[in-house]
This record gives structure tokens, sequence and C-alpha cells, in this order.
């Protein structure tokens, strides 16, 4: 099933059979379905928002229903991830979500009174990564990597298959990659089995925080490298440091949008100034890229 197909299948009814009108040329590109309650549905292409050709505006239960289906009407499992604002669902499709918070000694407990919602629709691009892999390639040695874009620059996507080319053995010999894939949109395991192809010496671990995930791997699977996405904290950088004393090496994403950025952002100074990375590679917006060498 293509991606839209498995993202339409979570929308209500009504809205289902209008995004089916779209035509290809338009639905293969899409990355993000957006539902505010009180406006129209609408689409995200290449950063616009184009309508839904539904022209009623979406409501409450339009949203509710949303979360029904992708839960399989049982909300209360999905709860510590409605907690976070998201949660991911079959295929690696990640819902976001906003509406009135319900705190308690200064934590979510729930989110209530939904608002919007955003399907961020995951897409694999077999082969985008080949000429970042060759190069990266030193010798036939794979040097820790950061890859760095603004939100929704592609850096999972470019992330998914450098784990599959490394996995492969593309351009040197294959390597054993540990995969910490926090939010399940990566791989997107479903009853154990991705449903992303990221090779076959790859060993996943999906929803486990990245601190503990990274070092759970470290220590049960013997990687030769080990990948996650978005390192957003202090105890992720603390881990990978950790890492990379082991003699493995790193392949992770960040935001931002190039090595000045990363810099100037206090929880990634470490990173540099310990040179856990060896390299940047910066993904332009038009899936361009450059790779320079850290520190710089």
């Amino acid at each position: 099933m293509e991606a839209f197909d498995q993202v339409c299948a979570l929308l209500p009814p009504h809205l289902r059979r209008s995004a089916e009108t779209l035509p290809a040329l338009i639905t293969r590109r899409v990355e993000e379905v957006r539902l505010r309650c009180g406006r129209r549905a609408a689409l995200t292409v290449k950063g616009d928002e184009l309508p839904l050709p539904w022209p009623e505006p979406i409501t409450r239960r339009d949203l509710e229903l949303v979360v029904e289906i992708a839960t399989q009407a049982s909300a209360h499992a999905a709860l510590e991830r409605v907690r976070q604002g998201w949660f991911t669902v079959r295929g690696g499709h990640r819902i976001g979500l906003c509406g009135s918070v319900a705190a308690e000694d200064g934590r979510v407990k729930n989110l209530r009174c939904l608002s919007s919602l955003n399907i961020r629709v995951a897409h694999a691009v077999p082969g985008c990564g080949e000429e970042v892999v060759k190069a990266l390639m030193q010798g036939g040695e794979f040097p820790s990597t950061l890859l760095l874009a603004p939100p929704g620059g592609g850096k999972t996507t470019l992330l998914r298959d450098m784990v599959r080319l490394l996995s492969a053995g593309y351009s040197a010999r294959p390597l054993r990659v540990g995969l910490c894939d926090e939010r399940g949109e990566v791989a997107a395991l479903w009853e154990g089995e991705p449903q992303f192809d990221v090779g076959e010496r790859t060993d996943m671990l999906e929803g486990c925080p990245k601190a503990q995930g990274l070092m759970i791997l470290l220590r049960g699977m013997n990687p030769q490298v080990l990948s996650c996405d978005e390192i957003t904290d202090a105890a992720d950088c603390a881990a990978l440091g950790q890492c990379a004393g082991c003699g493995v090496k790193l392949l992770a994403t960040v935001h931002a949008k190039d090595v000045d950025d990363l810099g100037r952002k206090e929880v990634y100074r470490e990173l540099l100034r310990r040179g856990i990375f060896e390299k940047a590679v910066i993904l332009a917006p038009d899936h361009s890229f450059r790779v320079e060498t850290l520190p710089c």
C-alpha cells in the first residue's frame, strides 16, 4: 500500500473519499495532512499548504475519529504517547496533536478537547543516501556522522536509507547497525517486522528513550554502527559519548540548519568539544548536500 493510501485510511470516511480523488501526481508529493477545527483540511506539498477538495470545515468529532481509527478505538493504549502530543502509527506515520492540556504536578496528564492534528506522511526513498555514503567513506571506513537540517528537511528519510546502505555494504564492507528508533518512524516495526527496508544486518529497538536504547543496543547486539533520529537533550548526548568511547561509529540527526547553528545550541556544544562526531552532512531544501569536517 502506498504511504498516502495508509494515511487516507486514518481519515473519517468523508475526508477519505475526498482525498482519494486527488491525482497521483499530488498524492506522491504530500508531506502532511493537516486538520484544524473550524478550518478546511489541508495538505502540505513542498512546504506549502493546499486545501483538500472537501469544502466543509473540520469538526472536533473529525479529529476524535482520526485518533479512534489510529489507535483502533483504544486511545487509552496510546495515552503515554498522546501525552507527548504525538504518536506513531503503522507505516511510520506520525500524528501530532494540539488541544487543551490537563496538567498535574507540572506534568501533562492528558490532552483533551482536540483543536488540530497533523499527520506526517512517512516516505521511503531508496537510493537517496548513495551519494552521501560515497562522500563519507574514507578508505572504506564510515566516520561518525551527524545529519543536519531544519524540521521537515528530509533527515529521517536520509537516515533510513543510509542505515540500509551501511547494513548492505554499499561502497564498503557490510556493517552491523543498531537502530534506536524511539518514535517508530525509521523502521516502523509492525509485529516485529520493519515496514521499511533498513537492511539485513540491522537490529532495531523501538519505543525506547534514546539514552537507554543506545546502551541496550551497545551491550546486547555488538553493533559496529549505532544510529538514532533527532538528538534532543543532554541525556542523548551523554549516551552517544559513552558509545563513541567504546569504539562504535555513530549516525544521528539533529535539528539545525548548519554547523554554526549547531554550535549555538548549548546541548550540542559538548558533542563538538569532545569531537564525538567526525563529519556533518548539511541538507539543503533542494535535497542537495554538503559534507563538513567536525569540529569546524
